[in-house]
């Protein structure tokens, strides 16, 4: 196989199928590192958009990404790092030569600079910024200002605006005079005599409509203003709800400072999305580069937190240890219905933490939906009471125990309906980040109800 074939297949493992490198795009590239031949990595890397180059990058050891960084650092693209997964960030731009990672920075828009700097060491940030023309520097210094996870962070300084009071003819005049334009925007935003936003102009209206059309003519009738301290959750909330492609950012005095743009809010968005999936896991916000320390630590805490809630469903148990010694087929049979109440638990809580996340369950529906959980945990429960009851009898031959079985399986699915629903919301209202810390309160829930209600009513009615 020839250099040309490498590269074609290469592209075709980044542009088809599911839209991931394939593993011999991979062992091609490694092999050109392997070689020092520079120039056919360079023919391999060129046709990768910098997503999949971040993806590579991710997906090989430490060792091979110092190498392939080592030979490749002539051609890094800034968007390389913007795509990086934060926890090897770090490492790579270590590698970068000064200045290879200044040439990087300096392609970047100044909200994509901000993101890159702003986990960074101050002496890291200042070699950084220290590569940025002044106007560039002045811009990311003044976002660094603002609160982390806030607009005034996630917006960018590169604003396309415009007197309210002009017409189309002088706002294309305008922008075609202009040396440098952000490489994508979507709006010109218009702006009253004291520089605080009135409206935006889509670009298709813009170009759609004649020269002579005054612009407040052509404003969207939807028109979001982000305050630049505003939680940056919120905004992404803002556009997912009011389907915006891009908003300005005002300061306390409702003057622009910037605009947040649909591709920043979506990435807030899926940050969200998983941050969510892995807290109800228990392992915070772990990556698949990060270090074993580093991930040992992370989900330690919660292991730990676990095994307390096991210890308490334990000593549920030991308060029957003679019911348990006497009839044996309770310690058969009860695991199933403590299972059952933590499957269901889980189900609930994770339509709850959902709901909370994208504000569709407020205190003005919230007893509605823990009602609508608790009737389905009550539906469920008696369709797998029967089912547990006609096992319990076929398997023991005991009709009272099949009863026994059934009644608890009843009461511990309502539990967990009720338990699922009612402890992010409380946890929530308490300012506990119910993703992080409601699934250890709904197991515990579940275990310690599901060993009580069935082993308290078997000794109460066979014993």
């Amino acid at each position: 196989m020839n250099d040309t074939d490498l590269v074609s297949d290469v592209r075709i493992g980044a542009q088809e199928g599911d839209y991931q490198l394939e593993r011999a795009s991979v062992s091609a590239v490694l092999g050109a590192v392997d070689r020092g031949d520079q120039g056919l990595l360079t023919m391999l890397m060129d046709p990768l958009h910098p997503a999949d180059i971040a993806d590579l990058l991710e997906q090989i050891s430490a060792p091979e990404r110092r190498d392939l960084i080592r030979l490749y650092d002539r051609e890094f693209d800034g968007e390389i790092l913007s795509e990086l997964d934060e926890s090897i960030r770090d490492e790579v731009m270590a590698i970068l030569r000064p200045e290879v990672l200044a040439d990087a920075v300096r392609e970047l828009e100044s909200d994509d600079v901000v993101d890159l700097i702003e986990d960074l060491t101050l002496v890291q940030q200042d070699v950084i910024l220290d590569a940025l023309d002044d106007s560039d520097r002045v811009a990311v210094e003044q976002s660094l200002t603002y609160p982390e996870k806030s607009a005034g962070r996630l917006m960018q300084r590169e604003v396309v605006m415009a007197p309210e009071h002009w017409t189309v003819g002088q706002a294309i005049d305008y922008l075609r005079a202009q040396e440098t334009l952000p490489e994508q925007f979507y709006h010109v935003t218009l702006v009253d005599p004291r520089f605080k936003p009135v409206g935006n102009v889509t670009l298709g209206k813009l170009m759609g409509s004649k020269r002579e059309t005054l612009l407040w003519e052509l404003t969207e009738a939807v028109f979001q203003i982000i305050p630049a301290m505003q939680s940056e959750s919120e905004v992404a909330y803002a556009f997912n709800q009011y389907h915006l492609i891009s908003a300005p950012v005002v300061d306390e005095d409702e003057r622009l400072v910037g605009v947040i743009t649909i591709d920043d809010a979506m990435i807030v968005l899926d940050e969200g999305h998983e941050e969510d999936i892995l807290r109800l896991a228990g392992v915070g916000e772990g990556s698949l580069s990060d270090r074993v320390i580093n991930t040992t630590k992370q989900r330690l805490p919660w292991l730990a937190v676990n095994l307390v809630t096991a210890i308490a469903a334990s000593l549920v148990i030991a308060q029957f240890e003679a019911a348990i010694t006497q009839i044996v087929a309770l310690a058969v049979l009860m695991p199933i219905v403590a299972s059952m109440g933590g499957n269901a638990g889980t189900q609930s809580l994770t339509v709850a933490v959902r709901a909370i996340a994208t504000k569709d369950l407020t205190s003005s529906n919230m007893w509605r939906v823990i009602r609508r959980e608790v009737f389905v945990g009550l539906i469920n429960g008696l369709v797998f009471a029967l089912i547990m009851g006609v096992v319990g009898l076929i398997w023991f031959g005991s009709p009272t125990l099949g009863y026994v079985i059934a009644a608890a399986m009843v009461i511990n699915m309502v539990v967990a309906g009720l338990a699922g629903t009612a402890i992010p919301v409380l946890l929530e209202k308490f300012g506990v980040d119910p993703a992080l810390a409601s699934g250890a309160f709904v197991t515990t829930v579940t275990d310690v109800v599901g060993f009580f209600a069935f082993l308290g009513l078997a000794a109460l009615v066979l014993l």
